[in-house]
């Protein structure tokens, strides 16, 4: 098991000797120290799942340092080709904005749109001409070569598609990072920026970090929120008290009686009160691992559709579909009756 054999289990793993973990609403966490990469503790930390919007930290590490935050794009047609109702950031065809007011909105806002065209940027590095089905491939290969084997991107944004999910132990090395770069340290504390004018027809306006984390918990060093109907609430928060820095990550939350950042930071206010050598586990550095391993357990099950999605097999499609949402529902039930066995108890 990648990380350590105690981290090899649907349930908690913790230190011997703590107690017990304050009660949330996400079926899988992690908390881990970003600087020894010591895994503190977990609940499921490698079990699959959809990862809604904290996938886009999957993109700001495949392409933060690649592209030129500079560099004026001009938004496309088909960049904004997305579904109805999502989170957007706002921009608009023809309308042209450097990357890092792109970034910006990726992070603030959760923008799908913005999503689409940094991966449509991402996927020309290098002289490529394969737009945005390049730049998801270059997350993925970016996943394989960090050890996040349970990761698998289909929508740069985090936006379901058949065959994508994650693992909180995956966001912990993701997320550990992005935070190596000083530019996504900045751009993740931003807490407003402004979006350009486009033309006399569109006026420019303020946009505003969703991450409440940052406002509200002291010694927050940033994060990402996210949410689809099918991956439900998750969360990634990034903080430091008394020299020692956190990750802790979320997967298939509810709202009530806490929202996502408030069970991150009941998970971080916990972690912060155990010794320093606490561990059940570590965080492995790129390189560590070695080939991906076949993956196994929900992740395998959720991720059958991708091979008939990368080839096209209209044929596979609709039934692999339904199986993958089956087997993520009976994943998603048996977690939830495992949290409400060990509540019992």
């Amino acid at each position: 098991m990648i990380g350590g054999d105690q981290l090899a289990t649907p349930g908690l793993a913790l230190p011997t000797g703590v107690p017990q973990p304050p009660a949330v609403t996400a079926l899988y966490w992690l908390v881990a120290d970003l600087d020894s990469g010591a895994v503190v503790a977990a609940c499921g930390a490698h079990e699959g799942s959809p990862p809604a919007s904290v996938l886009k930290l999957l993109l700001i590490e495949t392409f933060l340092d690649k592209l030129d935050p500079k560099q004026v794009v001009t938004v496309t047609h088909e960049d904004l080709a997305i579904k109805p109702g999502t989170s957007l950031v706002g921009l608009v065809e023809g309308g042209r904005y450097t990357v890092e007011q792109l970034w910006l909105g990726l992070l603030l806002q959760s923008g799908n749109d913005a999503a689409n065209v940094l991966a449509r940027l991402g996927g020309g590095v290098g002289g490529g001409t394969g737009g945005r089905a390049a730049g998801i491939q270059a997350m993925n290969d970016e996943a394989a070569r960090l050890g996040a084997y349970q990761t698998h991107a289909i929508t740069p944004s985090g936006l379901d598609g058949v065959g994508q999910f994650t693992s909180v132990y995956d966001l912990a090395l993701i997320a550990r990072q992005d935070f190596r770069k000083e530019t996504f340290r900045r751009y993740t504390l931003t807490k407003t920026a402004q979006m350009p004018a486009q033309g006399p027809k569109y006026k420019g306006f303020q946009i505003q970090n969703e991450n409440q984390l940052i406002f509200k918990y002291p010694g927050a060093l940033g994060g990402k929120t996210g949410f689809t109907d099918l991956a439900r609430h998750t969360y990634v928060g990034l903080a430091e008290r008394n020299g020692r820095r956190l990750v802790v990550t979320l997967l298939a939350g509810e709202p009530a009686p806490l929202r996502g950042w408030q069970q991150g930071a009941a998970l971080l206010n916990w972690a912060f009160t155990l010794p320093a050598d606490a561990s059940v586990g570590h965080l492995v550095e790129p390189g560590e691992v070695g080939a991906s391993p076949s993956p196994t357990g929900t992740a395998a099950a959720i991720g059958a559709p991708v091979a008939a999605a990368a080839t096209g097999d209209s044929r596979l499609g609709p039934p692999l579909f339904i199986a993958s949402a089956f087997v993520l529902a009976v994943a998603l039930l048996a977690g939830l009756l495992h949290r409400r066995r060990r509540a019992r108890r």
